[in-house]
């Protein structure tokens, strides 16, 4: 019973030693480190009670209640750079890049690091990032752009070797500083790249034109060479070509030649052989076939040679016969050729004579025609003649009568003419009753008076014109006695011919 009570006592308390011991060993990860704090230490390279304790890399034990221990990460870590920078030449640019940088694995650097870093280690990047911020615009205000660009590698050591006491004493250590990019907002470095641009396109552009006309000639005589092979080719094929045909025509020719030849041989020994029946059985057939063959071979040759002649004759007599009918056929065409054309010649003969007998008929009416015109034309002119003088005569002996019978077969008119005046009157009041009707009756009588002066002024001016009629119209008569056919002057007509029925 006291043996178990023992055992029990002895193994709790091992329990709870080894629980003890558990809950008071540490051990540090690789990548991490262990500070405790609470009790003074003496740690390799800084000074004697610092009041905590680094491990990394082992286990150590720490005292529950009087004790505490905290982990400190040595990971790398990243911060990005963005910062806006003026160069020298006050030119403003964005530099962007990134920084890598970890807690120094020394325990000077793992202290000041604890120092400043153990409860914030999440704004570790920050802080990083505006020291290295403040001393690349420092260090970016020292250089130009054309620097910047040709020699970035400057910029980053000359960043990284500010930075390096800073981050000393911060205990980090940078693993890693990169410039990704500088921007430029103004397009100074575009421009500064422009001329280098052109310069490398025109150069490209040169290149490439040299390119085209070295591969243009090369083309050119690739395509000459091309074509020459391409001519000798032709040539040789053409040669092959020839030599094929010909050779295929012999081996063409070969094989009827070569039948020819089996067939030839073939003819000769069977010629033979039949020739050899023949002239054994012609001995046979000499007293049995011969003469009487002989006599039917006479018999039809004589009948075919008369069927021959026959058909000879009948053919020179068809031949004959035909020669004949052309002949007569051609004397018959002739001859109706010859009747046709008389015929023709007949027609147009009759035609022509038709045509002269209409021509002078034609002609003859039309001269009697002109002679009957030319005699009623002077039987006017006399008649006329005839009038105007006795027209003279009436006017020399009694003017007055000629006169008067002249006004009274022209008095209607001279009265239409003397009341024209009134033609336009719609209405016309009489004051004076019969009177006024009496007055413009006689002032009516007034103008016809006036009118009958008038015409004797225009019958005298007639008689004037009349003497002078009257000495024409006895020159007329005069002409007209002294023309041989006693009629006056006529045109003369001549008849024109058809000329389209002149054969």
């Amino acid at each position: 019973m006291v043996i178990g009570v023992v055992a029990g006592a002895v193994l709790v308390a091992i329990i709870i030693l080894v629980a003890l011991f558990k809950l008071m060993w540490r051990v540090a990860e690789p990548n991490e480190a262990l500070v405790i704090s609470g009790s003074k230490h003496r740690t390799e390279g800084l000074e004697e009670g610092m009041g905590f304790r680094i491990v990394t890399g082992r286990g150590t034990l720490v005292l529950p209640g009087m004790q505490a221990v905290r982990k400190l990460s040595l990971d790398l870590n990243e911060s990005e750079l963005s910062v806006d920078c003026v160069t020298k030449q006050g030119i403003p640019l964005k530099v962007r890049g990134v920084v890598i940088f970890k807690v120094g694995d020394d325990f000077v650097s793992i202290a000041n690091a604890a120092r400043r870093f153990l409860d914030q280690q999440k704004y570790m990047g920050d802080r990083v990032h505006n020291v290295f911020a403040g001393h690349l615009r420092s260090i970016v205000g020292g250089l130009t752009v054309e620097e910047m660009i040709r020699d970035r590698e400057k910029l980053t050591a000359q960043t990284r070797s500010a930075s390096g006491t800073e981050m000393e004493k911060l205990g980090l250590i940078v693993d890693s500083l990169q410039i990704h990019e500088i921007e430029d907002p103004t397009g100074y470095i575009k421009n500064l790249a422009a001329p280098h641009a052109a310069a490398v396109q025109r150069d490209a552009r040169i290149a490439q034109a040299e390119a085209d006309r070295l591969a243009t000639e090369a083309e050119q005589k690739a395509a000459a060479r091309m074509s020459e092979a391409t001519r000798d080719s032709e040539i040789l094929q053409a040669g092959y070509q020839a030599e094929r045909d010909k050779a295929a025509a012999t081996a063409r020719q070969a094989g009827p030649l070569s039948e020819a030849a089996a067939r030839q041989e073939v003819v000769v020994q069977e010629t033979r052989v039949a020739e050899l029946e023949a002239h054994r059985r012609e001995q046979q057939l000499q007293a049995d076939v011969r003469k009487p063959a002989d006599a039917k071979a006479y018999e039809k040759r004589t009948l075919a040679e008369a069927e021959r002649d026959a058909r000879i004759s009948a053919a020179q007599a068809k031949a004959k016969e035909t020669e004949l009918a052309a002949a007569a056929e051609a004397t018959r065409v002739k001859t109706a050729a010859a009747a046709e054309a008389e015929a023709t010649k007949a027609r147009g003969m009759a035609a022509a004579a038709a045509t002269k007998a209409t021509g002078e008929a034609e002609a003859a009416s039309a001269q009697a025609r002109g002679l009957a015109e030319a005699e009623a034309a002077r039987a006017k002119g006399l008649a006329e003649a005839e009038a105007i003088k006795a027209r003279a005569a009436a006017l020399a002996e009694n003017q007055e009568a000629v006169v008067a019978q002249q006004l009274a077969e022209n008095w209607p008119e001279i009265v239409r003419a003397g009341s024209a005046a009134f033609g336009n009157v719609d209405h016309m009041v009489l004051l004076n009753g019969a009177d006024g009707m009496s007055d413009m009756f006689a002032k009516a009588l007034t103008m016809g008076g006036t009118g009958l002066g008038l015409a004797r002024q225009l019958l005298a001016s007639m008689n004037s014109e009349t003497a002078k009629d009257t000495t024409a119209a006895s020159a007329a008569s005069a002409a007209s006695a002294a023309s041989p056919n006693g009629s006056a002057p006529r045109s003369e007509r001549v008849p024109v011919q058809d000329e389209g029925h002149n054969s």
